[in-house]
């Protein structure tokens, strides 16, 4: 499931005021998300969660629901 931080840091990244985040959404089916945007989705991400995403996990995404699970797993093994 999207959580609605994600869900807002994307929206904010692109703009938008609403858009209804599934698992499976692909960044085509979301309007603004082009490549270029893509770039600042993944930064917005990144500064948002206090991660690191590596150009292969970005590559390998294939929806949001993989984005959310990469951004949990990241958060768990980082040091409170």
């Amino acid at each position: 499931m999207i959580s609605d931080r994600l869900k807002k840091t994307i929206l904010n990244s692109l703009s938008l005021n609403d858009y209804d985040f599934k698992d499976d959404t692909l960044a085509t089916e979301v309007p603004g998300w082009d490549s270029l945007n893509h770039v600042n989705v993944i930064l917005a991400v990144e500064k948002e969660f206090n991660i690191r995403l590596k150009g292969i996990e970005v590559l390998r995404l294939k929806n949001v629901g993989e984005l959310q699970n990469i951004i949990d797993e990241k958060l768990k093994l980082k040091p409170q």
